[in-house]
């Protein structure tokens, strides 16, 4: 091909890319194969704070005060043209006037005219300078919300311990036998309100919860506070994977510490030793909790328990609600065991 054929598939080339750039909405520039310039758009013009005849002609390294002579940049451009390869997002920090600095993303691909004749390459630019500061704002806040979470948890964590001691302390201080029951009732469940909110503090939100050793933690929180040294009561966990929703988490843990604190008061009032076995296993969405006990049976246990309009009997029941479970009791002479069931198990 002569030269004058050259020329006049470069200016056309530099035409239909000036015409391809002016419609797009975003700094864009087309290069020719040696990364100068043939066309540019207004927003490219606008963003640079250039001139046209500033900009056409002109390798992009040398544009402006030069910000982009980056051998990198050069190198990953050089390479769009040898390997027809797409330069994917290429990040860089501008200088501008005053203390302020503009991040930017570069995006390159290779165009092609006059049956490969003519390479060139479709340069985009976008400023994500706002956004990288939104992103840092949206870090920056939920630092502080994480911070002001764990403050808060911790603060209530201590006054629940405080409430319970107190709860404590009267009860070891009033005549009235039925007061003394009432304010141990709500010790037990300040405490196991307690126990939840404790193996959940580091949690948000929204978080995944892994069942087995949230339920070791909580059981464990309950066993050192609940049961006497001279009881020999054993507090077991077995659990077969499972993951749920912290709010998931919550419920389910509220409805083991009533159970297994009714079990402590009433499963074994004629003996000193037994075992509590709190039972979770789970398939797909699917899910089983059980809290059962080797004690006496219903015959043995209180008021309370044995009504089925109990308080602990309607907390267990809304909070299995809540979750969308079924409720099933079964007892006989040989302990109590009480089950609750998410989705239908065989």
């Amino acid at each position: 091909m002569n030269t004058t054929r050259l020329s006049e598939s470069a200016t056309s080339s530099a035409v239909l890319a000036q015409a391809s750039v002016d419609s797009i909405r975003s700094p864009l520039l087309v290069l020719d194969k040696d990364l100068r310039v043939i066309a540019a758009n207004d927003f490219f013009q606008i963003f640079c704070d250039l001139d046209r005849q500033d900009i056409i002609g002109r390798a992009i390294f040398g544009l402006g005060d030069g910000q982009w002579n980056i051998p990198e940049l050069r190198s990953l451009l050089v390479n769009v043209l040898a390997h027809y390869a797409p330069m994917e997002v290429y990040e860089i920090e501008r200088e501008t006037v005053g203390p302020d600095r503009r991040t930017m993303y570069f995006n390159a691909r290779p165009m092609f005219y006059e049956q490969d004749v003519e390479r060139l390459i479709l340069l985009s630019i976008r400023d994500v300078t706002e956004e990288r500061a939104a992103e840092a704002e949206m870090r920056r806040k939920l630092h502080q919300k994480d911070i002001l979470l764990q403050e808060t948890q911790h603060r209530i964590g201590n006054s629940l311990q405080i409430i319970a001691s107190i709860l404590l302390l009267k009860a070891r201080t009033v005549q009235s036998e039925e007061t003394r029951l009432h304010l141990h009732d709500a010790h037990g469940r300040v405490m196991s309100i307690a126990a939840v909110q404790q193996q959940l503090q580091a949690s948000r939100i929204g978080d995944s919860i892994e069942l087995g050793p949230y339920l070791s933690r909580l059981c464990e929180g309950i066993a050192s506070s609940m049961i006497a040294d001279d009881r020999r009561i054993s507090l077991k966990v077995v659990a077969t994977g499972g993951i749920v929703s912290s709010s998931e988490a919550v419920s389910i843990g509220l409805i083991v510490t009533e159970l297994v604190i009714n079990a402590l008061k009433h499963a074994f009032v004629q003996r000193t030793n037994g075992e509590i076995i709190v039972s979770f296993e789970s398939f797909s969405t699917k899910w089983r909790l059980s809290v059962s006990d080797n004690g006496t049976g219903k015959s043995a246990w209180g008021p309370e328990k044995a009504k089925p309009g109990g308080l602990g009997s309607s907390i267990v029941e809304a909070l299995a609600h809540q979750l969308e479970s079924h409720l099933s009791v079964s007892t006989d002479e040989q302990g109590y065991k009480t089950t609750i069931t998410h989705g239908f198990f065989e």
